[in-house]
């Protein structure tokens, strides 16, 4: 079953690499989806897949790449019940 998370990152985002940082995450994962940076300094994401491999996803974007410091994540995740779905991760500019 998919699932969607739609979440937003905040602290040093913005930057620092966060959003080729998450797209090679979500690659390396197989997610869908796309993150770009909001005007407010956070960087916004939804990403489809598998339950447990949303939440892998969710545990390495608290890491951050090396000069981003992640000070919170809001995010919520609910099944994905729509067919037509992105193929890739795309990074929105």
């Amino acid at each position: 079953m998919k699932y969607i998370l739609k979440g937003k990152v905040f602290g040093r985002v913005q930057k620092v690499g966060f959003r080729a940082f998450t797209k090679d995450i979500a690659d390396s994962l197989g997610i869908q989806g796309y993150v770009r940076n909001v005007e407010d300094g956070s960087v916004e994401f939804e990403a489809i897949g598998e339950k447990e491999v949303l939440e892998m996803f969710l545990e390495k974007l608290k890491e951050g790449p090396k000069h981003a410091f992640v000070s919170d994540i809001k995010y919520k995740m609910e099944v994905f019940e729509d067919e037509d779905y992105p193929k890739s991760f795309d990074i929105l500019y």
